[in-house]
């Protein structure tokens, strides 16, 4: 199930960002946050009370300037669509404004819920402001300091009181993938072209997130979900926005995918939004396939497709386990070996390795190859277990964590996957130590 999402609105100057950082870098274990999509720092991944969630800042909201009202009014209706709960920061030393009312009056229109916070309550004696915040109807207001953080749990419980009820899924062998990337690189032409080579469609299923659809469809045996996720509709002249939430549709994208299949234009190269892209499904440790489009419109050469291979795994050197795919999406050649990459990388994403011949691997090659002193000691395992898939992680027992320089990681990593493939699926190591 993708994460909720959570959109905090206000209008200018109401500590809106301060409140967001305050969620997002003190009060709450943060999984990633992304910084880079955009000009601004516009959303992060956090955990309260072990729910998980997505939370957006919108940017500032006011009608001052008349001639702006349609981008306003399209602005908070992005905000809209895309949250589960909607936080509606207010400024409780400037009182209710007639903006407050207007962006107020749109958010009561949705069935969402929203919440009002109001914000630089930094003092005990101002909280007598919040009360004629109850004219705005939407509830009692919870006082907030931003700047002292005082009120943030409050809010985050009410947030997560109002996030919809997790729905515990049931384990099965579904397949489940998206298509990610920047814009024009074929995202659309891939699934279509997927879809018409695999012609057993089970149904079109409505996504958890809007104006997307999960299509299952059959593959010698397998079942699968193309996770689709469809642009939204440019509402006025904010594509600025526009560009922020189709970023954010990509993460709910991720959260609900097992394999991210990562394109990229022949034509145009690798460019920097496309490791911003990336960075999205690494930090979120999907099974990664890096699929090169628009193979149709490259000069070929006997060693073509191995030069940009290369080029893509310099430019990817931390992804150089995931596979990487030549097709033309428009013209339908060689679609078989997308699926094929995604098979592939979703057994590695869910394979088990018995305890008995995990240790035997992984203590030969230590014994072969010791590790050096670092830290002051030298970094010794005394046994390790697989404790989960997708991805696989392996916690180790160690005399201290401390002592282990990050390139004999990368070396224990090579060797497992040297020993038992993993391609296309990043494996994650804990440490423990051996009492």
């Amino acid at each position: 199930m993708a994460k909720g999402v959570v959109a905090i609105i206000g209008r200018p100057n109401v500590g809106k960002s301060t409140v967001f950082n305050r969620i997002a870098g003190e009060r709450i274990a943060i999984v990633y946050d992304t910084p880079g999509v955009t000009r601004d720092r516009i959303y992060a991944q956090a955990t309260w009370l072990t729910r998980e969630f997505n939370i957006i800042d919108t940017g500032g909201i006011e009608l001052e300037d008349r001639p702006f009202q349609e981008q306003i009014r399209a602005q908070a209706e992005i905000a809209i669509d895309e949250a589960d709960v909607i936080v509606y920061i207010a400024d409780g030393q400037a009182g209710v404004t007639d903006d407050d009312k207007f962006i107020v009056k749109l958010l009561r229109k949705t069935n969402k819920p929203v919440l009002l916070a109001v914000n630089k309550i930094d003092d005990t004696h101002l909280i007598n402001n919040t009360y004629e915040f109850y004219s705005l109807g939407l509830g009692d207001p919870i006082p907030l300091s931003g700047v002292h953080g005082v009120g943030i749990g409050d809010l985050l419980d009410k947030i997560i009181e109002n996030l919809p009820k997790e729905e515990k899924s049931e384990e099965d062998d579904t397949i489940r993938f998206s298509l990610i990337g920047r814009p024009n690189v074929g995202k659309s032409s891939l699934v279509n072209a997927i879809l018409k080579q695999e012609r057993v469609i089970v149904s079109n299923i409505e996504g958890t997130t809007r104006d997307a659809i999960d299509t299952p469809f059959v593959r010698n045996g397998r079942n699968y979900i193309a996770i689709d996720t469809a642009g939204l509709k440019k509402r006025g002249k904010i594509y600025e926005s526009i560009d922020k939430y189709a970023a954010l549709r990509a993460l709910s994208a991720i959260d609900k995918s097992d394999v991210c299949l990562i394109l990229i234009d022949a034509e145009t190269g690798i460019q920097e939004q496309d490791k911003h892209v990336v960075g999205y499904a690494v930090d979120a440790g999907k099974a990664i396939v890096i699929v090169v489009n628009k193979w149709d419109t490259v000069t070929k050469t006997e060693k073509a497709m191995r030069e940009y291979e290369d080029v893509v795994r310099n430019e990817f050197k931390f992804l150089d386990y995931a596979p990487i795919v030549f097709v033309s999406a428009l013209k339908g050649q060689r679609i078989h070996t997308v699926l094929d990459a995604i098979d592939m990388a979703y057994d590695s994403y869910t394979k088990r390795i018995s305890t008995s011949i995990l240790n035997e691997v992984l203590l030969d090659a230590i014994m072969v190859n010791p590790p050096n002193s670092f830290n002051g000691g030298f970094f010794k395992v005394s046994y390790a277990n697989q404790v989960s898939i997708k991805p696989p992680l392996f916690v180790m027992f160690v005399n201290n964590p401390k002592f282990l320089h990050f390139t004999y990681e990368r070396f224990m990593e090579n060797k497992l996957r040297q020993s038992f493939g993993f391609e296309g699926t990043p494996i994650k190591f804990k440490y423990k130590i051996k009492n």
